[in-house]
């Protein structure tokens, strides 16, 4: 982002000076301002893409000088400096529609950071949304949420649906592998024809090379018959391979022929089978150390990743956990004789900040106990799993003074998702800061709560 024009706003000579040095070393445009009115002045004559204001001013407050800031452009970017000792005054700012706010003294690194990923959101919001590609109700249907990760997954579904290239898709357990395999054999050519899934990891080596290539008649004992398999059966559709790292070093090569030539033999038989099947394969490994390591053929790795699909962990898309947990309560409520029809926005607030190890899978699991454990129409925090009725950070105030900036703005934003239903998009409206800080921030109230987890052990968490 450098080259962008900044203003810093301070009074105090020595910080205003070693604010604008490091931004200039940075590449920045940099004005200065001594108060409030000089900065307005400013603005007017240079039209800043982003202003740097300290809170204490001499003629007016920063929330004050903020408020003109965003009443002149209410896109304005503006980050606000804080005393140690002014926790109130920054969090007010960032429900007046700050965008971040830094702790007085100001490390030069931090306020790089801040004044990039400010910049970046800013031009985001310039750019107008792209129209939303006109998606198969089918799909949608399959594949819930509305982040911009999976709105990114359907456009790619989309484009390569059409196309005979092989599919890598890689993520954790339980992302949807096989949903989104599925979605693109639906959305091809290839729709009619057969959509045959297997389980790598799930079989033995030589049971594995049966169920994919098949067998002939006496190939070993208990063979009584000729047995055609998945790879035979998927002709002139699609053959999905979960766990695609599992497979042997034999297995490996053998299908490596199928990718190069299209052709294989049976298990225990001499002709040459031609097949014409679309490959989609899955892992959760990371299939380039186990190349590495001599676990997996390199030629296969790259005949299989012709194009990949890396699929998001659910904390990393928290934003569509409400509707994912609405979508599992409506499928699994009545099957189990439950009453309940909706999450209680408490429940609803632990859903959202869990970290979810186990992914979709998982929470499909917790609406499924939590509606059978339902007394009532509605789903309680005490109706859920016991991993999730931990206490929460929303169960305990922050003390002020004495907590962090950083504690409150934790409290603040957890406790607006709790009264806006877990909306991310209510929740920034509400609190006046971008959609995007919130999902950063809920990641890393994930990633913190799953090692707090780790630490205390399963039993104990419970």
């Amino acid at each position: 982002m450098a080259g962008n024009r900044i203003l810093v706003v301070d009074h105090d000579a020595t910080a205003r000076t070693t604010l604008a040095e490091a931004l200039r070393a940075a590449g920045y445009l940099v004005e200065t301002a001594d108060c409030a009115r000089a900065a307005l002045a400013s603005v007017d004559a240079c039209a800043p893409e982003l202003t740097l204001t300290c809170l204490k001013l001499p003629d007016l407050d920063g929330l004050t000088l903020l408020r003109e800031l965003r009443q002149r452009d209410p896109k304005a970017a503006v980050v606000v400096a804080a005393d140690l000792e002014s926790v109130k005054p920054a969090v007010a700012a960032l429900r007046e529609g700050a965008c971040d706010y830094l702790c007085k003294p100001i490390d030069s690194n931090e306020v790089l950071s801040v004044v990039g990923r400010a910049l970046s959101e800013r031009a985001q919001r310039a750019v107008p949304a792209p129209p939303e590609p006109a998606l198969n109700p089918e799909m949608r249907a399959q594949i819930i949420g509305g982040s911009p990760q999976i709105q990114a997954l359907f456009k790619t579904i989309e484009q390569i649906a059409p196309s005979r290239a092989t599919v890598l898709i890689t993520g954790e357990s339980g992302t949807g592998k096989e949903l989104v395999a599925a979605a693109i054999h639906r959305r091809g050519p290839r729709a009619k024809e057969p959509f045959i899934r297997l389980n790598c990891a799930a079989l033995a080596e030589s049971l594995l090379e049966s169920e994919l290539f098949g067998h002939e008649r006496g190939a070993f004992t208990g063979a009584d018959r000729r047995r055609a398999g998945r790879i035979e059966q998927a002709d002139r559709g699609t053959l999905f391979l979960d766990e695609i790292g599992e497979i042997s070093a034999s297995v490996q090569l053998k299908l490596l022929r199928v990718l190069q030539e299209r052709a294989f033999e049976r298990v225990g038989g001499n002709e040459t089978l031609q097949v014409d099947v679309r490959i989609i394969a899955a892992t959760n490994q990371n299939l380039p150390s186990l190349v590495a390591a001599g676990q997996f053929r390199e030629d296969l790795y790259y005949r299989l990743n012709v194009i990949e699909i890396h699929l998001p962990s659910l904390r990393e898309r928290a934003s569509d956990i409400p509707a994912l947990a609405e979508h599992f309560l409506a499928r699994h409520a009545a099957p189990n004789g439950s009453k309940a029809t909706r999450i209680s926005d408490a429940a609803l607030a632990r859903l959202v900040t869990y970290p979810w190890p186990g992914n979709v899978r998982e929470l499909e699991n917790a609406v499924e106990h939590a509606a059978v454990m339902a007394t009532g129409d509605r789903i309680e925090p005490e109706d859920l799993p016991p991993e999730l009725r931990t206490e929460s950070e929303l169960d305990v105030l922050p003390v002020v003074p004495g907590a962090s900036l950083r504690e409150l703005e934790r409290y603040a934003i957890l406790k607006t998702l709790e009264a806006v239903g877990g909306s991310t998009g209510r929740a920034a409206e509400t609190l006046g800061i971008s959609v995007r800080k919130i999902q950063y921030r809920l990641q890393e109230y994930s990633a913190e709560r799953k090692a707090k987890l780790h630490a205390v052990g399963p039993t104990q968490a419970a």
